[in-house]
């Protein structure tokens, strides 16, 4: 049984990244609270899924330009400095979120630009603080490191969706919004506990031309640049999340609290792998895992189209027994992205120089922030033309032949062996 858990040997050896793995797991839960009560709010705003991708699109602009240069920023400046300011952006812009709220200011235009800054902040963010953790540990415990995460992240994923489910429609979105202030404390006191992380000798200035330097360093490694495509075949092709509040008010029933069980049971799935993490370890050919971990993905969501075409409209009138397939396959999906997430960051990590770090976590948050944000607006306008079941199926299929053909089209990936991480 022991070899089957997740390997906490980083936690024991490394004091710093317990404490950024704690505090990490804390504000992680306020932030879905925000991410899943912004949705609802617009939703009930608006009652429009096309809307709710909209808050996506609004998003998407700041995050690329943030994630961009945020990765530079982090490959010239000291990363702990990078990610506490940028944090506290994070904090004033959830702040604004909350006060909006407790004021009933209702006005959808204002949680499109507060996202905005906030998608901008968090672009800047991660990429100082995914760049960091490889300065803590030795190279071998990366997977089990980036397992841990999906512990932590799976465990938000839970806890956040169900709980802001459950929050807005008993206590409205002002104490939703007002817990994710508070749960900034802890990420605050993880990054001040790190030591100083200046840039190493071959950084350079940030700017347009450093983000140019780390675009053609990864245009002539195709193992890298395997791991940002496949993600967006997921991410586009088959994201549900802008389906869901119509899901849970017409098909299954419910309404925002199945919003939060079908959310929650993604990040079960994601829980479940990351504490059964213990055989990741030993797999070589990372490359085939997440080619296989994708299309696992992409069958998980057709299966839950499938669940709400065969629903219907059934659930107007209240939750319905199709919650339990649903939930089934939305777990499913979990378990296949936390895996596909712990090699592709893995692969980033191991095969990425230092100095080049921070810029290639830019584009990899770039991409993993960004693909989701289209799809939602890719399935959010795809309801236009057919039903949020059909979206969900057709999108499902579609990436399991992308993902197929992409791995076809770039076989050498399927044999990237972690011994010799080549990028």
């Amino acid at each position: 049984m022991g070899k089957l858990l997740a390997d906490i040997t980083p936690l024991r050896e490394s004091p710093d990244f317990r404490r950024l793995w704690l505090g990490s797991a804390v504000s992680n839960v306020g932030s879905q609270l925000t991410l899943v009560a912004v949705g609802l709010e617009v939703y009930r705003l608006t009652q429009d899924s096309l809307y709710v991708g909209l808050l996506s699109i609004f998003a998407l602009v700041p995050l690329v330009l943030g994630g961009l240069l945020g990765g530079s920023i982090a490959d010239s400046h000291d990363r702990r400095t990078v990610a506490l300011l940028s944090s506290a952006v994070l904090w004033l812009t959830t702040g604004g979120l909350a006060l909006q709220a407790w004021l009933q200011v209702g006005n959808v235009w204002l949680l499109y630009a507060l996202v905005a800054v906030q998608s901008g902040a968090q672009a800047i963010n991660q990429p100082a603080r995914s760049a960091i953790i490889p300065a803590l540990l030795r190279k071998e415990l990366l997977p089990a490191a980036n397992a841990l995460n999906m512990v932590t992240f799976g465990l938000s994923m839970t806890a956040g969706p169900l709980l802001a489910g459950v929050l807005v429609a008993s206590v409205g979105f002002g104490w939703t919004y007002t817990l994710d202030v508070v749960s900034f404390v802890f990420a605050f006191w993880a990054l001040l506990k790190l030591p100083p992380m200046p840039p190493g000798e071959a950084a350079g200035r940030a700017g347009m031309r450093s983000v140019v330097e780390g675009f053609r360093f990864l245009g002539t490694r195709p193992n890298l640049r395997m791991t940002f495509i496949l993600d967006l075949i997921a991410m586009i092709l088959a994201q549900p999340r802008a389906l869901l509040p119509a899901i849970g008010a017409l098909m299954i029933g419910g309404g925002e609290t199945t919003v939060g069980v079908l959310l929650a049971s993604v990040a079960v799935g994601a829980f479940l792998a990351g504490l059964f993490s213990g055989p990741l370890g030993a797999v070589r050919r990372q490359g085939t895992a997440v080619v296989w971990s994708v299309m696992g993905w992409g069958a998980s969501f057709a299966a839950f189209g499938l669940v709400v075409v065969l629903a219907g409209r059934s659930g107007s009138g209240g939750v319905t027994f199709w919650l339990v397939p649903a939930a089934i396959c939305c777990g499913l999906a979990g378990i296949a992205d936390s895996v596909s997430a712990v090699f592709r960051t893995t692969i980033l990590q191991a095969a990425t120089p230092d100095h080049l770090r921070g810029r290639l976590q830019g584009v990899f948050i770039v991409v993993v922030a960004g693909g989701p944000r289209l799809g939602d607006m890719l399935a959010g306008g795809g309801t236009k033309i057919l039903s949020e079941g059909w979206v969900l199926l057709l999108g499902g299929l579609l990436c399991i032949v992308g993902a197929w053909m992409v791995a076809r089209w770039q076989s050498g990936f399927l044999k990237y062996d972690a011994r010799n991480p080549v990028p």
